[in-house]
């Protein structure tokens, strides 16, 4: 009975034990599975980001993947240029996604393709195509072109301390606020705008019929849409400012030449230099003095001029009331281009959204975007080339794409605004491009910020060398 009892029991213990050993084998064939799924989908999202072989030759080879990435930087071009921003936001994550182009390559080829994409902005605004007068105001651009330029620098330095999650996080709110901001802005202009039509046409009916009203009096009526909000200054079409002009070139020379004395951190400039070393960061402080120094020339002479012209709008108008809106745009500028720099995106986006808020009209906000985008995308190019480009070929094709595009884009624009009297399709054509740039490039930065939790890597601040 004893004996027949024992052999029970180890029956027993040994079913226990190979039920263990069972489960312990299950669990982890499951760990290992979850492994094994997770690598999987972390390969397929690395495989979906790497480079394209096809892309390595400096001539542009005509495939399916380059096609599509060609029509969606042409609809981008042209979106991007009614609102007179440079439309880097949307080039990067079409060059990465569908033409699988490395974050580098297609950081360079963007530069070139707003620059194209500018050329024909500026192109059409100086040669007055938009009813016979030019909507840029030089007066803007020289008090915030300097800054802006030094804002990039402080950016690019604050994007190499930040960590990449915090930049995506900053990037977000901000572009999500301008582009909340710009709709709201678009949608009371189309509001005000409907008025205007509907009381222009009413006093049409009025003045045809048999009762006619002071106020639909051409002298001393409400004045028409184009000229209540368009305030240009009227200097501008009367001789081209060739002064103004030439101070932005000198500008744009004075930092295109410091940039290529500093070089990157890297130690790649014209000249041989320590990377990080003493001489980069006496070179990159020295931008503050030269941005401060144009910036106080351009007030005082913005000063001088208004005693022989009283009557300037605009920017005079800002000049006149203290010294605290004296500074508004280069204080704009330097934010925007902080904010480009972290970001890696022009500061045309960024830009127009603030001089939009202040009351700048639409058709000056993208003139005068544009003719600043010119200046900096420019420089970025020329930088590249100097600095050992590849691929330049291929970069040229796409800038034609989107200087075509521009053009396009531009005369539709123009035609709907001449036909329907709505300005207000340039504000709407900048929040389309805020809204897609703040969807892809979250989206796109969200997978690397994965991909950095997952491996483990360090997502702390960093030091910028």
């Amino acid at each position: 009975m004893h004996s027949k009892k024992s052999k029970t029991q180890n029956f027993l213990t040994s079913v226990t034990l190979f039920l263990a050993v069972c489960i312990t084998l299950r669990q982890s064939h499951a760990k290992e599975s979850q492994t094994a799924s997770d690598n999987q989908l972390q390969n397929r999202t690395q495989q979906w980001r790497s480079p394209q072989t096809e892309f390595q030759d400096t001539n542009l080879k005509l495939t399916t993947r380059s096609a599509i990435a060609g029509v969606f930087c042409f609809i981008a071009a042209s979106i991007s240029s009614a609102g007179g921003i440079g439309g880097g936001g949307l080039y990067i994550p079409i060059l990465t996604i569908l033409a699988g182009l490395e974050l580098r390559t297609a950081t360079s080829f963007s530069a070139f393709m707003v620059t194209g994409g500018s050329i024909a902005n500026v192109m059409c605004n100086m040669l007055g195509t938009i009813g016979g007068k030019s909507f840029i105001d030089y007066d803007i651009a020289l008090l915030s072109e300097p800054c802006m330029l030094l804002g990039v620098s402080i950016g690019v330095i604050c994007n190499l301390v930040f960590p990449e999650w915090l930049v995506t996080v900053l990037f977000a709110i901000f572009l999500a606020w301008s582009t909340f901001k710009t709709c709201t802005n678009g949608f009371s202009l189309w509001k005000l705008e409907s008025e205007n039509l509907k009381r222009d046409h009413t006093c049409g009916k009025i003045e045809n019929g048999i009762v006619k009203d002071e106020n639909c009096d051409g002298s001393e009526g409400v004045k028409s849409y184009e000229e209540r909000l368009l305030s240009v200054d009227e200097s501008n079409q009367l001789s081209f400012p060739w002064m103004k002009l030439g101070v932005l070139v000198l500008v744009w020379f004075c930092f295109s030449v410091l940039y290529l004395f500093r070089g990157n951190r890297d130690g790649q400039g014209i000249i041989t230099m320590k990377p990080c070393g003493a001489g980069y960061w006496i070179l990159s402080t020295l931008q503050i003095p030269l941005a401060i120094a144009f910036t106080a020339w351009i007030l005082c002479r913005k000063e001088n001029t208004q005693y022989h012209a009283p009557n300037q709008q605009g920017i005079g108008d800002l000049t006149r009331r203290g010294t605290s809106n004296k500074l508004i745009f280069p204080l704009m500028a330097l934010l925007a281009g902080i904010l480009g720099g972290l970001f890696g995106i022009g500061g045309g986006m960024l830009i127009s959204p603030l001089l939009l808020q202040i009351g700048t009209a639409p058709e000056v906000t993208a003139a005068t975007c544009s003719f600043m985008v010119f200046f900096s995308s420019t420089m970025s190019a020329f930088q590249y080339l100097l600095l050992g480009m590849e691929q330049t070929g291929t970069a040229l094709i796409f800038a034609i794409v989107c200087f075509v595009a521009s053009l396009l884009g531009l005369l539709v624009v123009q035609k709907a605004i001449q036909e329907f009297g709505r300005a207000s399709l340039i504000v709407f054509s900048v929040s389309i491009v805020m809204a897609l740039s703040t969807v892809l490039i979250t989206s796109f930065e969200a997978l690397d910020i994965w991909r950095d939790y997952t491996s483990g890597n360090y997502m702390g601040f960093k030091l910028p060398c």
